[in-house]
């Protein structure tokens, strides 16, 4: 036997010279629960081959015996075309003694040590499956758990690994005589498909009311819950990782009541609809988008929103997403969606997150009854237990390229590759927007949306999330990381369990600009514009709006934004409008005689009383935040005086500004030591509202005005010798105004700005930062060590 070698190419016509041998065939990558093994067995029985084939711990194994040229067949198939959504990472191939066995076998899964095989994301729906479920001829049609060897359940289903029937929640359903002989079939399409069922062996509906009365079962209960969406009520779906709220988007009566008892006042609801010209009925789409829409992984995809739909489509009604020239859409991945959304409901439901307010998303049966009882007459259910809890991915095309605000329902568990080697580590992320990392070797692996890891549920889950991963891929950290904040729930939590393993903390904004570099492939220098709503400073104060220049290894902060007054530290970002009048009594001090409408929407109390924060620094810590300055100006101009979730103001102001244009002149200041200062920005927006100058216009006018004044503060530091490269990131940047200003701004001065596409910019891409930090650290660093920073 030889040592393992890649995988002998097509281009080496005397590699596979002889007569008959036998190989031993390793694969690493997406293969198991996506057909792998019976497109081996079908390709092997193709060629006349014989042998065998199994998964294993990390991937799968084949042995394969017969002539060579055959065998440099099977290997080119194996390389140039194998299962659609399958994705082959690396190839070994190794020299075995001929044994004469006849015939070509799947066996059962094999057990192994060393890093495990890569899961497969859930996939929505193939159309072979719905060709089927719309069939009436077909013994599984309108049967709402179809699927096959290319779509279905995968991530949320899995209990252990290898992928096995016997290790996922669909174990409890013991397959019919049909479904296992098409399960056994090698030329069926269902041939070892694991969640493979059908209605008489497989899950089934049920339609429960609130009070927990079974109202209908099977096609019925998605007939009764058609009925009940079309007629306004708000029902809960169970679907693939979780439950969501859905009702009728074109009736406002029903989505005002789901607001209502959510609550959720303001933040834009997600829509589902029904198909491809549904979605461009709604909104405009582009090529690019309408493709996005349409794959496999189906994110929630942020589309303008015509003006009033096309002819003969009722319109979506405001309360949907009031005010926003986006609408978030995703198209149904479930058989169950198709069915809700079939001719004759309505074409367009609200499909929104069924957790109560702050909490994980709801996964079982009783705890959503328990949980989201008062707000749903009914619920669509389910007896296929969801393992893995999983929201639905957010994205937007800019450009020509995916780029995502939230990497959830089908990009996890997929790893990203890293442009460099690290130790097993694992990353617990930010306390917001939260996102764990485990990596090694050349591969991370991001953890689903967890979310605010402001309470016990929240940190629950993020815990027992971190487990089940590391239990899969068969490793034990070397290096646990944090955040440089003390107090943080993910901190204390990294402390708990850090063991022997060495622990870092990484400061928040290197962090966002190593996760950014690590998507985009650099490792070398660079600099970066991090933008977002707050981090913990190494001057302990409150920071995010940072120029910092260098990479994962070391960094230092070159310039910011002015430090500013925050009365109250972070409850303010509840009420924009006192961050609104602290910045302009520090800058504007002629503002307070202006006729401005904001003097007429605050108190006079609440006025006095931040002013007075502000004088005496009265619990008004200062901060460089990018976010904060965003509260600000949308509260001066009347977009947001009061925030009831995170990022409103900024969102809409971003919003407010599509409907302005370039003709506001409205500049920030940079001075020597790079420090870029908002007082003229906010004087000419004061100067404009008393000149009635179009809000619109001020907002566009605002935008500009901080992406060329960071442009130049970067021109400067490229005369000064810094690198060329300017990478964006934080969580300001999933604003598109921005990122398409602050672009064409660096490119003008001679740079070459990067933003990462399938790594969120926002805290939910920073565990990947995180990593790259705390490797790149010395070996020498103490216990709790802060890694990277230059000064």
């Amino acid at each position: 036997m030889t040592p393992a070698s890649p995988a002998p190419s097509t281009d080496d016509p005397d590699a596979l010279r002889g007569a008959g041998a036998r190989l031993r065939v390793r694969v690493a990558g997406i293969v198991q629960g996506v057909g792998f093994r019976p497109f081996i067995h079908r390709i092997a029985h193709e060629l006349g081959l014989s042998g065998s084939v199994c998964n294993t711990f990390d991937g799968a194994e084949i042995e394969i015996e017969g002539p060579r040229a055959r065998l440099q067949a099977f290997l080119d198939a194996l390389r140039d075309r194998p299962p659609p959504i399958a994705r082959i990472d690396r190839i070994e191939v190794q020299d075995m003694a001929p044994t004469g066995v006849s015939g070509f076998r799947i066996i059962e899964s094999a057990a192994g040590g060393g890093q495990a095989a890569l899961i497969s994301p859930d996939v929505a729906v193939c159309d072979d499956c719905l060709r089927e479920l719309r069939d009436p001829t077909d013994r599984r049609h309108r049967y709402p758990f179809i699927n096959c060897t290319n779509c279905g359940p995968r991530f949320t289903i899995v209990q252990e690994v290898p992928y096995d029937r016997p290790k996922t929640t669909m174990a409890r359903f013991a397959m019919c005589e049909r479904c296992l002989t098409e399960y056994q079939d090698p030329a069926d399409r269902r041939y070892h498909a694991q969640p493979d069922a059908c209605p008489a062996c497989g899950p089934r509906a049920q339609l429960i009311s609130a009070s927990g009365e079974v109202i209908a079962e099977c096609d019925e209960a998605i007939e009764r819950a058609r009925k009940m969406l079309s007629s306004g009520a708000i029902v809960a779906v169970k679907g693939l990782g979780g439950f969501h709220l859905a009702c009728d988007a074109t009736n406002a009566a029903a989505v005002r009541a789901l607001r209502e008892r959510k609550p959720r006042r303001h933040k834009p609801l997600a829509v589902m609809c029904r198909d491809q010209e549904a979605a461009q009925a709604y909104c405009e789409v582009t090529e690019r988008e309408l493709r996005e829409l349409t794959l496999p992984r189906r994110p929630i995809l942020l589309l303008k929103r015509r003006a009033s739909p096309e002819p003969g489509w009722p319109a979506v009604v405001e309360e949907v997403a009031k005010g926003h020239q986006d609408l978030g859409v995703m198209l149904p991945y479930t058989p169950v969606h198709e069915l809700l959304l079939a001719p004759g409901a309505p074409a367009c439901l609200v499909m929104t997150s069924g957790n109560r307010t702050g909490g994980p998303i709801e996964v079982t049966n009783d705890e959503a009854r328990e949980m989201l009882g008062h707000i749903v007459e009914a619920f669509l259910v389910h007896d296929r237990d969801i393992w893995n809890r999983c929201d639905d991915s957010v994205g937007a095309v800019q450009g020509e390229r995916l780029v995502l605000m939230r990497r959830s329902r089908g990009f996890v568990p997929l790893p990203v590759e890293l442009p460099v080697e690290v130790q097993p580590t694992f990353a617990v992320g930010a306390m917001f927007s939260n996102a764990f990392a485990i990596a090694s070797g050349r591969r991370v692996f991001l953890s689903q949306h967890i979310g605010d890891v402001e309470n016990l549920e929240v940190l629950q889950f993020l815990e027992e999330s971190q487990d089940k991963l590391h239990r899969w891929l068969g490793l034990k950290p070397e290096l646990i990381v944090h955040d440089l904040h003390p107090d943080m729930l993910t901190t204390r939590f990294a402390a708990e369990i850090a063991g022997d393993a060495r622990r870092v903390a990484v400061q928040h904004h290197h962090a966002h600009l190593a996760s950014a570099m690590a998507a985009a492939g650099l490792t070398e220098e660079a600099q970066g514009l991090v933008l977002d709503g707050t981090g913990y400073g190494l001057d302990r104060t409150i920071w995010g709006g940072e120029i910092l220049v260098g990479n994962a290894a070391r960094v230092r902060r070159a310039g910011h934004l002015r430090a500013l007054p925050l009365p109250g530290g972070d409850a303010a970002t509840r009420r924009p409008i006192r961050i609104a009048i602290a910045y302009l009594h520090a800058l504007a001090a002629g503002a307070e005689s202006a006729k401005l409408d904001l003097w007429n929407r605050a108190a006079h109390d609440e006025i006095a009383v931040v002013r007075r924060m502000v004088d005496q620094r009265f619990n008004t810590p200062q901060t460089t935040s990018a976010g904060r300055l965003f509260d600000a100006v949308a509260s001066l101009l009347g977009v947001c005086d009061e925030a009831t979730y995170e990022g409103q103001a900024a969102i809409e102001l971003e919003q407010f500004a599509r409907a302005g244009n370039p003709g506001a002149r409205l500049r920030m200041a940079v001075t020597p030591g790079l420090e870029v200062d908002p007082q003229p920005l906010l004087c000419g927006l004061v100067q404009g509202l008393v000149d009635g100058v179009s809000r619109p216009q001020l907002a566009y006018g605002f935008h500009a005005a901080l992406a060329e004044a960071l442009a130049e503060a970067c021109a400067r530091l490229l005369a000064a010798g810094a690198p060329r490269k300017v990478v964006l990131c934080g969580g300001v940047f999933q604003n598109r105004i921005l990122v398409e200003l602050a672009t064409a701004a660096l490119q003008r001065q001679g740079l070459e700005p990067v933003l990462p596409g399938l790594i969120p910019v926002s805290d939910g891409g920073i565990a990947l930062g995180q990593v790259m930090v705390a490797n790149a650290a010395s070996e020498q660093l103490e216990q709790g060590a802060l890694a990277g920073w230059e000064n």
